[in-house]
């Protein structure tokens, strides 16, 4: 199975928060396990704006960082070329989204067309989710 990650979700497999393991064990049963370029941008700064508010320990952030750094090259990047931001921007206006979250949907489904096989789409988000559905995505 592929399965496209967006960004709440990627947060998940390394901060503890609701549905964490229910993620980790979507990621350990699939085959290729793919998030857009711009998660790592995102997650970044989730890590640090939890630290911010105090949630881990000098320490606990630079092993969840350097835990993120090391698995970044192993999950499939999806770079974000201007058809793909202008498709983004297309699903943006047609579902409601935020245009972060168009771009996750946008690049999965150029996935989808690419592999020319079903795509599972996992966020937390429940807009996107919605949308990822109604775009024929598979679901979780």
């Amino acid at each position: 199975m592929v399965l496209y990650l967006d960004t709440s979700v990627l947060v998940k497999l390394y901060v503890e928060e609701d549905r964490s393991a229910a993620f980790q064990a979507l990621v350990n049963s699939s085959a290729v396990a793919a998030t857009s370029l711009i998660s790592y941008a995102e997650a970044r700064a989730a890590f640090a704006r939890r630290f911010r508010e105090k949630a881990f320990t000098p320490r606990e952030y630079r092993g969840l960082t350097a835990s993120f750094e090391k698995d970044w090259g192993n999950y499939l990047r999806i770079r974000a070329s201007e058809a793909l931001v202008k498709r983004a921007g297309d699903l943006a206006e047609k579902h409601g989204l935020r245009g972060l979250d168009a771009i996750h949907l946008a690049s999965a489904l150029l996935l989808a067309e690419e592999l020319s096989s079903a795509v599972l789409f996992a966020s937390s988000d429940q807009r996107l989710q919605e949308a990822s559905r109604r775009e024929k995505l598979a679901q979780p």
